[in-house]
């Protein structure tokens, strides 16, 4: 197994941007609190075809106004390389050296694509190291249980290593809830000769409908044992956090214990789960 052995593990946090006043004046709070144990970095998420940009403009400008690292995704389908050029100039002026370099879904109503749009993940790499050499240190994304639209496991690999020979430096996964699925996919990676950090992706339990509806549509597998003992609880939302909390903290543990080079909390902007899952393990903070 490859353990990916690195000196200083590093744990970050997701946010997405609200789209309302009171629902930012939420996540303010809520990244006062998750800042407190000081994470290596944010992330804020980008919608379809940008559909969310101004907010997460105005998010990370936020952030970056509270000196919080901060890796905005940059979300490329779609999009024309002007267009991703001014947007990667504007985070370097505001000190943001970090992105998590994404495809992106299309947004529903676009029509065909042009020739002059990018329309994969490993173009916008590519791109960002030829305007920008390495004024960035990025993020891809991967798939320990294979991206739903590959064929195959052995294409989705296929096209992971296409981003990585573009220049990425690190990745990060989608959730999951088995480990051997990650441990099996870096194992893959190591054969492929890719070799970078693959931080795991964690989602906290604490609302089944939602995590089922999310899970359906990302293509992320809730193991059947979970699934049902979550079904079994019905409305009872303190036993679905309760019993969400053993399975989550058990496989953070494996993952660490097996070699993870960090943990990337999908926080929903909900401080809570995030912080007692942060607290049991007793992570480190980003300075130590």
């Amino acid at each position: 197994m490859n353990t990916q052995g690195t000196d200083l593990a590093t744990f970050s946090f997701e946010l997405f941007p609200p789209k309302t006043t009171e629902g930012m004046d939420k996540l303010k709070l809520a990244v006062e609190q998750l800042n407190a144990v000081r994470p290596r970095y944010f992330s804020c998420t980008y919608g379809a075809g940008g559909s969310t940009r101004e907010r997460t403009f105005e998010t990370v400008a936020w952030l970056r106004q509270q000196a919080i690292d901060t890796a905005p995704h940059l979300a490329c389908i779609g999009s024309d390389k002007d267009e991703v050029r001014n947007i990667a100039r504007h985070y370097l002026e505001q000190g943001i050296s970090r992105v998590v370099a994404l495809r992106g879904d299309l947004p529903s109503g676009m029509g065909r694509l042009d020739s002059n749009t990018f329309r994969h993940a490993n173009e916008l790499v590519s791109f960002l190291r030829q305007e920008f050499g390495d004024q960035f240190h990025i993020e891809v994304a991967a798939y320990p249980e294979i991206h739903p639209q590959a064929a195959s496991a052995k294409i989705d690999l296929v096209n992971f290593k296409r981003k990585v020979d573009a220049g990425a430096n690190a990745a990060i996964t989608q959730y999951f809830y088995n480990a051997d699925a990650y441990f099996r996919f870096v194992d893959d990676c190591a054969d492929a000769g890719i070799d970078l950090p693959i931080v795991p992706g964690i989602m906290p339990i604490t609302n089944y409908t939602q995590l089922a509806r999310f899970s359906d549509a990302c293509g992320a597998e809730i193991p059947r044992w979970i699934r049902k003992r979550l079904e079994g609880f019905g409305e009872d939302k303190d036993s679905i956090r309760a019993f969400g909390h053993e399975v989550v903290i058990a496989l953070c543990q494996d993952l660490l214990e097996g070699g993870a080079p960090g943990l990337h909390f999908y926080t929903m902007n909900q401080p809570g789960p995030t912080l007692r899952l942060w607290e049991e393990l007793a992570l480190s903070h980003a300075d130590q």
